[in-house]
């Protein structure tokens, strides 16, 4: 069976996640339905990484095994044909060996998170983004960001249902950009925990606030305790950017 990589995006307003569930639509779900009419049966697809509820990607990664061989245009504009209406495009589909596998391959992950900084409400932006109506000291929270870079225990900044089977990470980007009224907020490592970017982006804000100062994202981090932590920033201003995987030519 033909092993396809798809590379995907997708407004996860309307999902309740990456991840199939025994309730609501999920971005897996309607994938799988759209591969399974072009080849008329079940497919499963696997993902680099499950996203939560109204989360986003303009650049995650999946892979599936087909029963016979389609040309890769074929898999990729046949699934997005039956994906309509829904948010959900299949931006390239590519053949590959059948020891590629979209999680276990990757080497690295990144993630956007944005803020939209200003006392005017969102209308264009109001599910891609968090609107943050006090001024936020973008230095600041720079400053704080630089103390979270390296290998560390994020059990301040993991979820308590995180599965994850070590909070030990190496967290190689964590930086802190305005551009106009809006913080973007730009974060790579080889793997993340649960809600590991949203409670760093919410720990962030309070240092943008003035309320904590970047020793005090030290202290949290040192701490080790989720209660330590500022809270989790909004599912919907964050997006899986880019999955990395080895150059095969290297």
């Amino acid at each position: 069976m033909p092993r396809y990589r798809l590379l995907i995006e997708y407004d996860g307003t309307p999902f309740v996640g990456w991840q199939r569930q025994g309730r609501g639509l999920s971005v897996q779900a309607a994938i799988e339905a759209a591969l399974s009419k072009l080849c008329g049966e079940p497919v499963t697809l696997y993902a680099a990484g499950r996203t939560d509820a109204r989360v986003h990607a303009t650049g995650q990664v999946a892979h599936a095994d087909l029963p016979k061989d389609y040309a890769a245009d074929t898999v990729r504009d046949a699934v997005n044909f039956h994906l309509k209406p829904l948010p959900v495009a299949v931006l390239k589909a590519e053949v590959v060996d059948d020891r590629f596998h979209a999680r276990f391959s990757a080497i690295g992950r990144a993630y956007l998170y944005r803020i939209v900084n200003r006392r005017a409400p969102l209308g264009l932006d109001q599910n891609r983004a968090w609107w943050v109506p006090s001024a936020l000291d973008t230095e600041a929270m720079a400053a704080g960001a630089r103390r979270l870079l390296g290998h560390h225990d994020f059990t301040t900044f993991r979820a308590a249902d995180c599965q994850a089977r070590t909070p030990m990470k190496t967290l190689d980007v964590l930086d802190v950009t305005r551009h106009g009224e809006e913080i973007r907020i730009r974060a790579a490592a080889r793997s993340f925990l649960h809600h590991q970017v949203r409670n760093m982006v919410g720990t962030l804000k309070l240092v943008g606030l003035g309320k904590w100062s970047p020793d005090d994202v030290t202290r949290a981090l040192e701490a080790r305790t989720r209660a330590a932590g500022g809270p989790t920033a909004p599912s919907a201003g964050l997006f899986l950017t880019e999955v990395r995987y080895p150059d095969p030519d290297a």
